[in-house]
């Protein structure tokens, strides 16, 4: 082997690429045989020499020669993309309490219906990782076609969800507001409506573009989202404000809906363009040996291509429908027991999404994309119709995980610093200058400390969640259930019916904090239990469906 004895490791790593092939032509042989073409079997194995898709970190220091399909890179892009919502999410609160910090309360229901859009955006869209995610057995049409078959179906969804806010305003704020301001927060809870629209368009195709490696477009979203806020803002509703006119929060929502729905059309026309238009009859290069017309059809929406997304997609609605009911649920006991409560409440979750959350969700969309591919190339490899695989090695199991453990390892370093930060130095100081009452800020801190270490936990927990998201989307239902249901839903039915007006956040912590704790053995048990049954070549797998 004559490339062995020259020492160019780019050269002898570029040549080896896996090479798609029609479905007609895909090997089937089941029971550990490799189905790989015999070209490049004929010197190496694959296993060996992995493309570059393949492997999760540049081979060179050379930034000018990484991609978007690798590990480092991809997480640039996710950290970009969640942390600048997550910082306007902060700045909007600042606005909203140099306003009237009694209105803090009222930006919540922002979040509130976020959670109950979050049902429908946690559906199809998660099923993004395990079916567009799959690049070794669907061909970059098949995918796209799958894509755009998401984004149309979640947008008609938004739209209806939306309309079903705004007609139910009135029913809403008296779950989700206090008492205190609830009238004077319909108008805000009616704007705030639209916000389901605009967040089904933003996940759908945040989670197309990551499953299809490009990482850039919810990048684009987050940006644009936040560079028009921050500007509109400051004109309209900041203390500096241009022209004579009083800032309220119902022009803070305004700004926020229309930014947020010029950001996710802006997104959806920079992937398009960036990607499906290349595919296009009209902008397909010359001299392609693919036929233009063929391929176009291929990324068309279509009723099989959602029916595909579907099947793995129920579940991921079923598990999502569950958790955020419950959470729901507890929150309508938040919100009975006051403004300084529920104020209090609000403003723990803000350091919790805004802060804690940020890198822990994009550690956790990183890891579900490279799982998913390397998933993807597993299944190729012993053949899409083998449904009862012989046994799989130690090896190639850390193989297919090993995205999730060093997600795993980065989230324990940057979470464990970041709880013990906020609880010495940061809560407090922060509530106090949100909500402007020291009471309220005791509150907050309290809430804080008493449930800073499950966080660590959750950080663990999520990471170790995309092995299932992303291979397995039934074994991620089953966890979920068994986490909502046998801790969760006791411990909200005990919130109900106890009298919380004493000792509220004793109970409440062992729900929200409890719940963590419980997650992350649960994880732990089901996790162990997948790589059992695919050590032992106990494992049935899921039919593979085409677009």
């Amino acid at each position: 082997m004559s490339s062995s004895t020259t020492p160019r490791p780019r050269s002898r790593f570029s040549r080896w690429r896996y090479t798609m092939l029609s479905k007609d032509d895909v090997d089937t042989r089941v029971d550990g045989e490799e189905g790989i073409s015999h070209e490049t079997d004929r010197d190496h194995s694959p296993s060996r020499f992995p493309p570059r898709d393949d492997r999760l970190f540049p081979t060179s220091w050379k930034v000018w020669e990484w991609h978007r399909d690798q590990y480092p890179v991809a997480l640039m892009f996710n950290i970009g993309a969640f942390i600048l919502p997550a910082v306007y999410g902060t700045l909007s609160k600042l606005w909203v309490a140099s306003i009237d910090s009694s209105f803090v309360v009222t930006t919540d229901v922002y979040i509130y219906i976020g959670v109950v859009a979050e049902v429908l955006n946690e559906g199809l869209p998660r099923a993004a990782w395990v079916v567009i995610g799959d690049k070794s057995s669907r061909s970059l049409p098949q995918r796209l076609g799958l894509a755009h078959t998401l984004i149309l179906f979640q947008s008609v969804l938004g739209l209806i969800m939306s309309i079903g806010f705004v007609a139910g305003a009135r029913t809403f704020a008296e779950g989700f507001v206090p008492i205190e301001v609830r009238e004077q927060s319909l108008t805000y809870v009616r704007i705030s409506a639209f916000s389901a629209l605009s967040s089904a368009i933003e996940t759908a195709v945040s989670a197309a573009t990551r499953a299809l490696d490009k990482p850039d477009v919810p990048f684009v979203i987050s940006t644009a989202k936040f560079a028009i806020n921050i500007v509109l803002d400051m004109l309209i509703i900041s203390n500096f404000h241009v022209g004579s006119h009083t800032p309220t929060i119902n022009m803070q929502a305004g700004i926020q809906l229309a930014c947020n729905m010029t950001a996710a059309f802006a997104g959806l026309f920079y992937f398009l363009s960036t990607a499906s238009l290349k595919l296009h009859p009209r902008w397909k290069r010359r001299g392609s040996a693919s036929d233009p017309t063929e391929s176009s059809a291929k990324t068309r929406p279509t009723i099989k291509a959602l029916l595909v997304l579907m099947r793995p997609g129920l579940i991921m609605f079923a598990e999502s429908a569950v958790r955020n009911a419950l959470y729901l649920w507890l929150i309508t006991t938040i919100v009975a027991l006051g403004s300084t409560y529920a104020t209090a409440w609000g403003i723990f979750n803000t350091i919790r999404w805004g802060l804690v959350m940020v890198p822990v969700l994009a550690l956790d969309a990183t890891a579900s994309a490279f799982v998913s591919h390397r998933w993807g190339a597993w299944r190729r490899e012993i053949g899409v119709t083998t449904l009862r695989p012989a046994r799989v090695t130690f090896r190639k199991l850390f193989h297919i995980t090993k995205p999730a453990f060093v997600s795993l390892a980065l989230a324990i370093a940057v979470e464990v610093p970041l709880a013990i930060f906020l609880t010495f130095w940061g809560a407090r100081p922060f509530a106090r200058y949100l909500s402007g009452s020291d009471e309220v800020a005791d509150v907050t801190a309290y809430m804080w400390r008493s449930i800073d270490w499950c966080y660590v936990f959750f950080a663990i927990s999520t990471q170790m969640a995309t092995v299932l998201l992303a291979t397995r989307p039934k074994w991620y239902l089953y966890q979920s259930l068994a986490s909502n249901l046998l801790f969760v839903l006791p411990w909200a039915i005990v919130c109900q019916v106890k009298d919380l007006e004493g000792n509220a956040w004793t109970y409440h912590s062992l729900v929200f904090g409890g719940s963590l704790v419980f997650s992350f053995v649960d994880i732990l048990i089901v996790d162990g239990l997948w790589a059992w049954t695919l050590w032992k070549g106990k494992a049935t797998l899921e039919v593979f469906r085409e677009g």
